[in-house]
């Protein structure tokens, strides 16, 4: 045996029982690795035993005939005692057929035909050592992703938790007795189940709300929630939106694109205004519904998807089928449940929560920061109809945190629409801000006549001149009429 001087990692051991062989190897590595010698098998197990540790032996080098042991034999017991050690055998055109059978007992890694040359030897053991390498480096991530899983999987759960927290049931602003508390029973009954559901209720009540709600309430929550308007598009580019198209369907169509349907594979759809679909569109949404398949525009190849769709209207479906605009047969695929968003005015008792959380939410998209609202100001917002639900609350709040220049909201930075008496959709709604006036016909006009002057000053941010001029008094006049009422002191 003889042992080379260490020179750089990684070493090698050489095994081989004709000296000339063995000392032509080892001059023909030892430039580039440390170079450990052995004559037969039990020398070279003796090395293995007494170097690996320290000298950290990564690539066995050994002939196939040696006395006693051959190389596929050496290499087997050297794989079940150092399985990371990259195995190689040298051997001639007649030991061929023994070393295949043996390849996958032994776990050679390659083997190489005498003679060699030295710089094919050179690379194999340079590539040998580049395979050692990236199976430690394997090992390694293998560790890591293992320590990491736990880690990982509280992670996901996190932020699924998360996104429940933002868009499920508990996103939903609602005061006990609100009537939006039957719609969030109805979602937690029906999120587990993959039925189709019609989400209805005036513009900006929030039917997509209710519609993540449900996603984020559902088995489907950790895949895709995706929602287009059906009202905004043509049948068209609705299509070609929720089917996509291959390249060269149509002119432009440089490329494949994949539809909406197969983004959500596996979540959530959600349609918003589909009751503004054409009758043409709604046959082939309706075979979507039914088959659970579609093919792309210009495809002859249908593709197969698993979604759950959500649709919303602020039209009266049911009349629209009876008139014949929309399919009754996919008015029922899509309402298996119905459920009704309730408009802001029959959610008065939500109005102060609902403020505070858009106010916070302006305030964080404005970058201010901003205490809250007066009572003047809270009791003119509860007043109001709301015409436009909760995204005319939101459009309403944000307009005042943008020209706040105090930490708090007051009424003189409501819009006049807020600030002068309600007017609704019917005569009788048109007088609904009378039912609080009380006695006779005098003290019901003097009433009037106070809201009126508060409206005015409270809009006008105090000035009695503007005041004066807009009511037709002068401002002595004006000023008496305040003191009278006792608003002379809520400026």
């Amino acid at each position: 045996m003889s042992l080379t001087p260490l020179r750089k990692l990684p070493a090698i051991l050489v095994i081989d029982d004709e000296v000339r062989s063995q000392e032509a190897l080892r001059r023909t590595l030892e430039e580039d690795f440390d170079v450990f010698c052995a004559s037969g098998a039990d020398e070279g197990l003796a090395i293995l035993e007494r170097e690996q540790l320290s000298s950290g032996i990564r690539i066995v080098l050994c002939d196939q005939r040696m006395p006693g042991t051959t190389g596929v034999q050496f290499l087997t017991e050297v794989r079940s005692r150092w399985p990371d050690i990259v195995r190689i055998i040298l051997s001639g055109y007649t030991d061929a057929e023994d070393i295949i059978s043996g390849v996958n007992e032994a776990g050679i890694w390659q083997y190489l035909l005498k003679p060699w040359q030295p710089e094919q030897l050179l690379l194999t053991l340079q590539r040998a050592a580049e395979v050692w390498r990236l199976q430690q480096e394997n090992q390694r991530l293998s560790l890591d992703l293992r320590t990491a899983e736990p880690v990982l999987k509280r992670h996901v759960v996190s932020k699924q938790e998360k996104a429940k927290s933002s868009f499920g049931l508990s996103a939903v602003i609602r005061a006990p007795g609100s009537p939006i508390n039957a719609v969030c029973d109805m979602v937690q009954r029906v999120a587990p189940y993959d039925l189709s559901v019609m989400v209805t209720g005036e513009s900006g009540t929030g039917k997509e709300m209710v519609a993540r709600a449900i996603h984020y309430e559902s088995r489907r929550a950790n895949k895709a929630f995706i929602t287009e308007n059906c009202g905004a598009l043509p049948d068209t580019l609705l299509e070609s939106e929720l089917f996509g198209y291959k390249r060269g369907a149509f002119t432009g169509a440089v490329d494949d694109r994949v539809g909406l349907f197969q983004q959500a594979d596996g979540g959530t759809l959600f349609l918003d205004e589909i009751g503004e679909t054409s009758p043409a569109f709604q046959v082939k949404l309706l075979r979507v519904l039914q088959e659970g398949e579609f093919r792309p525009l210009g495809s002859n190849r249908p593709v197969t998807v698993d979604v759950r769709v959500i649709a919303a209207t602020n039209r009266d479906l049911e009349d629209d089928v009876r008139t014949g605009r929309f399919r009754e047969d996919l008015y029922y695929r899509l309402a298996t449940i119905s459920l009704h968003v309730p408009p802001l005015r029959e959610r008065t008792m939500d109005l102060p929560l609902l403020a505070r959380r858009l106010l916070d939410s302006s305030c964080a998209a404005l970058g201010k920061s901003v205490d809250g609202f007066s009572k003047e100001a809270m009791a003119c917002i509860a007043a109001y109809r709301w015409p436009g639900n909760v995204r005319e609350l939101q459009n309403e709040i944000l307009r005042m945190v943008a020209l706040a220049t105090t930490p708090v909201l007051g009424a003189d930075l409501l819009s006049p629409r807020v600030l002068r008496t309600p007017v609704g959709e019917t005569p009788a709604a048109d007088f609904a801000w009378a039912d609080g006036l009380t006695g006779g016909l005098k003290e019901r006009m003097e009433q009037l006549e106070m809201h009126v002057l508060k409206e005015a000053m409270i809009r006008l941010r105090w000035n009695k001149s503007k005041a004066a001029r807009e009511l037709g008094l002068s401002r002595v006049g004006l000023r008496a009429k305040l003191v009278r009422y006792g608003l002379e002191q809520a400026e």
